[in-house]
């Protein structure tokens, strides 16, 4: 094995700082399963988790990365195996237990599982901790009623990582996606990823500005919360729903009970951090199977290397992807 190998770290001991270094064994958190790392992504929380005021990262030096692929190189549960490929997303992965931005990873068990059949160490980190929250969010609405013949779904942030994903999933299942969007000139990949219809962000937010207005969508996939979120509320059908993830919009939601007690409507929560590992596996195990879009590689806005990850991590903060980025460890 490597004596020493390379990772991305952010430090904050004197000046605040984001550089690639290399680093040896011993410089990993505890962990039953030591993998190496193929593949990382990068998400909204990476770019916070790269920057002094994000709130992410609370000890340092640190290596970020929520989610990772990769092999098991050794374990101490025998759940897993030498040359096994593995996935592990959420739980304190890129927050509090160093996570996917290095070549080599030491994980506690109980926060890994296998690849998923139908997917490679690749395509389940085009998916990522992104594409999983996605997963979450349409099989919420799914439990809460929403089904392909019942009307029009919404997704927000439909360029970024969950909103994407959600777009080319539902329209693996069938819905007539209507895909919002900041990006003017995002109408052309939205429909290659499967939307039927294509609105601008003002387009979505507008409108009466009452608590209810028109029905127009039987549900949503909200990723970017809110006053937009406040505004989709106000125009989901009766009994319909609404799945949130995000925040890019703000934390604040401006609306009142009106949606909730005169139409029935639901807000639910998706948190894919502390999801439990049962509920994980079986999630995954559909993202390989009847959720996985024919053309799942059309998500992939750019393929990195660590070198690249310092710009790429600016650029999420930007809004200046469209899908998902790759990080390439090996």
């Amino acid at each position: 094995m490597t004596e020493t190998f390379q990772a991305l770290v952010v430090d904050k001991t004197e000046t605040f700082s984001v550089t690639v270094q290399p680093l040896t064994m011993e410089k990993l958190p505890a962990g039953e399963v030591l993998i190496r790392v193929a593949y990382s992504s990068v998400n909204y929380k990476d770019g916070l988790a790269s920057i002094p005021n994000g709130n992410i990262v609370r000890n340092y030096p640190f290596i970020p990365g929520v989610d990772l692929s990769g092999t098991v190189v050794s374990s101490a549960d025998p759940r897993f195996q030498e040359g096994q490929s593995v996935i592990a997303t959420g739980y304190g992965i890129g927050v509090s237990h160093f996570g996917g931005f290095s070549e080599y990873a030491r994980i506690p068990s109980e926060w890994v599982m296998p690849l998923p059949k139908g997917l490679t160490l690749r395509e389940a980190m085009i998916y990522g901790t992104a594409g999983y929250t996605a997963a979450m969010s349409i099989l919420a609405i799914e439990a809460h009623g929403a089904a392909p013949d019942k009307g029009k779904v919404l997704v927000t942030g439909a360029t970024g990582g969950v909103g994407g994903s959600a777009v080319a999933m539902l329209a693996k299942k069938g819905y007539q996606v209507t895909a919002s969007t900041g990006k003017a000139d995002a109408a052309g990949y939205l429909k290659a990823l499967g939307a039927a219809e294509v609105l601008s962000r003002e387009e979505v937010s507008g409108g009466s500005g009452k608590p209810l207005d028109k029905q127009l969508w039987q549900a949503a996939v909200d990723a970017v919360g809110g006053a937009p979120l406040a505004a989709v509320l106000s125009k989901i059908a009766y009994g319909g729903s609404v799945a949130a993830s995000g925040l890019t919009a703000g934390t604040s939601v401006p609306t009142t009970v009106l949606p909730f007690i005169l139409r029935g409507v639901s807000l639910l929560g998706i948190d894919s951090v502390a999801c439990p590992m049962e509920q994980r596996i079986q999630i995954w195990d559909r993202m390989g199977s009847d959720l996985k879009p024919e053309l799942l590689d059309a998500l992939v806005d750019r393929e990195v290397t660590l070198t690249d990850l310092p710009a790429a991590l600016e650029d999420i903060l930007k809004s200046n992807t469209r899908g998902r980025v790759l990080v390439r460890l090996s």
